[in-house]
């Protein structure tokens, strides 16, 4: 029985709650509201609570579940290590079994499991998106014309007219490899942030590494777990073992933090009650890196290959890369390992952005509300631009800078480390020619 069948499977995180409320300092959402629904100690009574039988699966109870952003702040924080995001996800998985799941959702999470649907639309939307979205006078996104479920306020980032997939082969060949990889491109960077995804494959060309890409890969299903619908994510579990265990690759490169985290974490939680593909779970999460753990502690970051870039820049912990796959020191080697780069050290720089992928658009006030804290942990550093390692954060800093007047470029680390690769590259030329 998985957290995902019955909440009876929580009963033992539930237990090791010593309601002492450690989880208020760090809870993005209870600095924001001060209530204690909003923090976990609360949402642990509540569960409680209908396991005894005193409250029932109502919409309150789904709301007040839905206040929580998995940032796993209050994991990290809880003297007693309870996974409070564990019992988030179950709980969310039993208001599905018992309420249902809301029609927009079951149409948009049916359309994601299935890849040839699913990409046909979204290259679709990146053709007509001109209709449907007006293009913002200064920032890289558009608002959306109409509702569609998206607040009017919400910057959009342009989708790509062709997808990293189309763009690239299969398999991305050099010469002599030292290692074979595979790469889950995950959909921000297949679908938006294809320069970012090129990135991730030049970075690894440079390092001599052969790239599989394969085209039947789709989304992680992160976004579907988080709003409980257990059995569509199961499905798209079982899709993505089958085709990455197969692979005969040293390694999975990730470079998305929620990407990373559900191959390495929340398949394995989907798929325990099945002994076959549990075992092809493993197989698949031992092989998953995020790409600077990889160049850094797999291949070893060669500073004779890097360029200088003259830059000031800051770096934000996406909240599922630090504390879900335990990335955080890498991404900062790579930077420091850069000439003429600045790294500046924001002020909380592992705080939640208040994204949470669609919680940025169902509680857009709060999110920002959450996110202004970022936005001046940024604008204090005077950096002359923001790096970090998710496409969703990414994103919502996007969004926070035109909402708060800030700005910047912001780029994923790996983005810096082409850039780096590049100059070098340039320096090269410029002396041949001379």
């Amino acid at each position: 029985m998985t957290i995902y069948d019955s909440l009876e499977a929580v009963k033992a995180e539930l237990a090791n709650c010593m309601k002492c409320g450690n989880c208020q300092e760090v809870c993005p959402i209870y600095i924001e509201e001060k209530k204690e629904a909003a923090v976990a100690r609360g949402k642990i009574k509540l569960v409680e609570a209908v396991l005894k039988g005193d409250l029932e699966y109502t919409k309150g109870f789904e709301d007040k579940l839905a206040l929580c952003l998995t940032c796993k702040a209050c994991n990290e924080k809880c003297p007693c290590g309870v996974k409070v995001d564990k019992i988030i996800l179950g709980t969310r998985a039993a208001i599905v079994k018992n309420r249902g799941l809301h029609p927009m959702k079951k149409m948009i999470f049916g359309t994601l499991k299935k890849p040839g649907l699913f990409n046909f639309g979204i290259k679709t939307g990146g053709k007509f998106q001109g209709l449907v979205f007006k293009k913002h006078k200064s920032l890289h996104g558009a608002y959306p014309r109409f509702p569609f479920g998206l607040d009017l306020r919400r910057i959009i980032p342009p989708l790509a007219t062709t997808p990293l997939r189309d763009q690239v082969p299969e398999v991305v060949k050099v010469d002599n490899p030292v290692k074979r990889v595979a790469f889950f491109t995950g959909c921000t960077m297949n679908f938006i942030y294809v320069d970012a995804g090129k990135a991730v494959i030049d970075v690894l060309k440079k390092n001599n590494v052969e790239v599989v890409i394969p085209k039947d890969q789709h989304c992680c299903s992160m976004p579907i777990i988080a709003h409980g619908d257990a059995a569509t994510a199961k499905e798209m579990a079982k899709s993505h073992v089958d085709i990455f265990s197969k692979l005969d690759v040293d390694a999975i490169i990730t470079a998305c933090g929620s990407c990373g985290l559900t191959f390495q974490r929340h398949y394995l939680e989907l798929l325990e009650d099945d002994p076959e593909y549990y075992a092809k779970a493993q197989k698949v999460a031992e092989k998953i890196i995020d790409i600077s753990d990889f160049i850094v502690k797999v291949i070893g970051l060669d500073k004779s290959k890097l360029g200088p870039l003259n830059m000031k820049v800051t770096y934000h912990d996406p909240c599922h890369l630090n504390r879900g796959m335990g990335v955080k020191s890498t991404p900062r080697e790579v930077l420091k390992s850069i000439p003429g780069l600045e790294l500046i050290e924001m002020k909380n720089a592992d705080r939640c952005c208040g994204s949470a992928g669609s919680f940025s658009l169902t509680h857009y006030d709060l999110s920002m509300a959450i996110h202004k804290h970022k936005i001046e942990a940024i604008r204090a550093t005077k950096a002359d631009a923001v790096v970090t390692g998710c496409g969703a954060c990414i994103m919502q800093i996007t969004d926070g800078m035109n909402r708060f007047d800030l700005n910047l470029p912001i780029y994923h680390t790996v983005e810096i480390l082409a850039k780096s690769y590049a100059a070098k590259e340039g320096e090269k030329e410029a002396k041949a020619v001379s």
